[in-house]
């Protein structure tokens, strides 16, 4: 069995490891509140992510998809543009999606 002092020692360090680790977010995370640069991303990025998304999604499309995926992106972007709600047009154009795929599969 190991020696008294030698297991204080051991749970000191693993209490010190584990506050700090838990307590370290939150001290990186007080300047960047004033960061103009992670003001300028919060706002931009959005839409970056959705373009590349989009073009991702979009790069192998045949013609015979187009049919389902047109209406959808065309629903999704018109949504969009009209309610400004990513959340709310990402799910309306996914649903849409997997409705037209279910439909024009299953006939």
């Amino acid at each position: 069995m190991p020696d008294i002092g030698y297991l204080i020692a051991a749970v000191t360090v693993c209490t010190v490891i584990t506050w700090s680790l838990r307590a370290l977010p939150f001290a990186v995370l007080a300047p960047l509140r004033t960061s103009t640069t992670v003001e300028y991303l919060s706002r931009h990025m959005p839409v970056g992510v959705m373009v590349i998304l989009a073009g991702y999604t979009l790069r192998d499309i045949t013609t015979a998809q187009l049919a389902v995926t047109g209406p959808a992106l065309v629903a999704t972007l018109a949504l969009h543009l009209w309610r400004r709600n990513a959340v709310l047009s990402v799910l309306t154009g996914t649903a849409l999606h997997v409705a037209l795929t279910t439909l024009l599969a299953h006939t």
